[in-house]
């Protein structure tokens, strides 16, 4: 232990000191020059870390489950969609706490190249913010201001990859051997065609393969995205050690919430998927004991977008846990599935799954991300209804995208591969409702309609365990914007259906209980109040699911310090019954009648959450 390091932070340390080291020494072969050099560097972060936030990890450290519970309601932005800059966001502080928002997350904001960023993903300096959006001291003033106001916030860590924009890059491109082997770099293609036996293509259609040529260097380097974004090398202690040293650094501007982007990427072993490898457990692990070092009051939320079995162990252990929260990627794309086949068996079998896990795991509930919905569902329990893969894939789509006879989604495809029927789907929550049909028939009963279901996929949100994320302009029925198709850089990229910008002539009619907007926003501000206050839908709780007798209608039950919740939602377009046969009485937390659940009645896309306190 070294002799000036500060008690506060050499207590920390102490705790984890064993494990670090072991870990550190396993996965970089003993390398004694590279772990004195990673540990001054945790301690020079802890010196530059503001009182300020000091004194924030110290609050959390004394309670160390303060983003769980029933309180943290979050919201997802993109910077320039919503407000233009950070400081425009700052001005806008006031309609986010009018949200009941109190988790904010800002979508990729570094510095990335205008016309090769896939979004702000293909990062070419992690110590700038994008120019147009502002600066680093920007980004420090408005986190200063959310915390004033209890909002926490978080920002994308894009740790598998770097812009070939990037100085690493530039100087890898240039020959320099210290930077080309922070990257894979092939003289031919007999590794990288050797890579491609095992290790599955992420985007087959729009950047098929997982290697690409570079001409400037006469070499083939490894990018499993996109051409742009080179993968790093995390065999490499170096890369490791600097990487680390940029989460840090936005720890340190006041980032609450670390989403670690495409974390099961970062490990590349020949012979293997490169996914999900015990090597990146390690480091994760590694980075977890890092911020409970540096910066304990800040979390890491992994971006695992894969299958329940594959998502749950980026948990890690009660005694050596990783991420402190992932997200519910399969109920989400799961929720879709539902919408459009009205049967809710499939969703009943996955939450069966869900509410057996521990109380411990936390998760991110969320109706739509930045991201397209991937139909990633499980097949084999489908199977049993004669569901086969692709022409269901298919079904779906074509529902969602309105072309289904009855339809009144208005989604888009995302990466359509006819030859497998493995097309993806974009668009807004409101649009995927019917909102936006309904606006531009005149129906008022459709519009009745599509409001109602879309409230009551957020009223399903809410009833989960861990925190619910809202798309921002969701609390309004923000629809698709459809002029995307006339931007030259968006318009091959239908994500850009639904990263529009925020509608503010919209937003200012939330306050009117009669527009679209008003009921949405009423709506979704009555599921938070109700959330916050009763106790059982504390993430303690216990869930579980109700037999409805009804393949329309699911049901959930959730139960805490003496109250008990029924939560019923009727995916059918007709009204419908739930056969409960519960004698006992219950209030509807909506409309504050009293009611017993022998037989509840349920209009047509609509919800029901019954309390009985003992």
């Amino acid at each position: 232990m070294r002799e000036h390091w500060q008690t506060e932070f050499a207590e920390r340390f102490r705790r984890h000191q064993d494990e670090l080291q072991w870990l550190y020494y396993e996965l970089y072969h003993s390398d004694v020059q590279a772990y004195t050099y990673f540990t001054d560097m945790l301690y020079r972060c802890w010196e530059e870390r503001p009182e300020s936030l000091r004194k924030i990890d110290r609050a959390r450290e004394a309670c160390p489950d303060w983003y769980k519970g029933h309180d943290l309601t979050g919201m997802l932005m993109y910077v320039n969609a919503f407000a233009g800059t950070l400081q425009g966001v700052r001005k806008k502080l006031d309609y986010i706490a009018d949200c009941g928002v109190n988790y904010l997350h800002l979508m990729p904001l570094l510095e990335s190249p205008k016309d090769r960023s896939d979004g702000g993903y293909a990062v070419s300096d992690f110590r700038k913010v994008q120019p147009e959006l502002g600066t680093m001291e920007d980004l420090r003033e408005l986190t200063e201001d959310c915390h004033d106001r209890g909002i926490a916030v978080c920002l994308d860590f894009v740790m598998n990859h770097t812009s070939e924009d990037h100085e690493w890059a530039r100087r890898a491109r240039a020959g320099e051997k210290e930077f080309r082997d922070r990257y894979f770099f092939y003289d031919s293609w007999e590794i990288p065609n050797a890579y491609e036996q095992t290790v599955p293509q992420v985007f087959p259609t729009t950047a098929p393969g997982n290697f690409s040529w570079c001409e400037e260097a006469g070499k083939v380097v490894m990018t499993t995205f996109y051409p742009y974004q080179w993968d790093l090398n995390y065999m490499n202690p170096t890369v490791f050690n600097d990487m680390t040293d940029n989460m840090l650094n936005l720890c340190n501007h006041g980032v609450d919430i670390i989403r670690l982007d495409a974390v099961p990427y970062i490990w590349k072993l020949l012979g293997t998927t490169c996914r999900n490898l015990p090597q990146v457990h390690s480091l994760v692990r590694i980075m977890r004991m890092v911020c409970e070092i540096v910066c304990p009051g800040t979390l890491l939320l992994g971006e695992v977008v894969m299958e329940p079995s594959k998502v749950v162990p980026y948990f890690g252990s009660v005694e050596k846990p990783e991420c402190h929260m992932l997200y519910n990627v399969t109920t989400m794309a799961t929720l879709w599935h539902t919408v459009a086949t009205k049967d809710v068996r499939l969703l009943a079998h996955q939450m069966r799954q869900v509410f057996s896990l521990p109380h411990a795991y936390t998760f991110l509930n969320y109706l739509r991300c930045h991201d397209d919905i991937g139909w990633g569902l499980d097949y084999d329990f489908l199977r049993q209804f004669a569901q086969e893969e692709i022409p269901h894939k298919r079904f779906l789509n074509d529902y969602l995208t309105g072309k289904w006879e009855g339809s009144c989604a208005r989604g888009e495809l995302y990466n359509d591969d006819p030859r497998l029927g493995d097309a993806r789907l974009c668009g807004t929550t409101a649009s995927l409702c019917g909102v936006e049909a309904a606006l531009k028939s005149g129906d008022r009963e459709a519009l009745d309609k599509a409001l109602r279901l879309d409230t009551m996929l957020h009223a399903f949100m809410f009833t989960l365990s861990g925190v619910p994320v809202l798309y921002s302009g969701d609390e309004i029925a923000q629809e698709n914007d459809n002029t995307y198709h006339d931007d030259p850089i968006k318009k091959e990229d239908s994500r850009y259906l639904h990263r529009g910008n925020m509608d503010w002539e919209k937003a200012a009619k939330r306050t009117r209980k009669t527009t679209p907007e008003g009921k949405m926003f009423a709506a979704i501000r009555q599921l938070e109040t109700l959330r916050g206050k009763y106790n059982v839908f504390d993430s303690e709780g216990d869930v579980w699911l109700l037999d409805t007798g009804n393949d329309h209608v699911l049901g959930i039950g959730r139960y805490y310090r003496g109250e008990q919740l029924l939560a019923l939602f009727n995916f059918s377009d007709e009204p419908q019954n739930a056969w409960l046969r519960d004698e006992k009485d219950y209030t509807d937390l909506i409309s504050g009648e009293k009611d017993d659940a022998g037989v509840v009645r349920l209009d047509g896309g609509s919800f029901r959450w019954l309390l009985h306190t003992f």
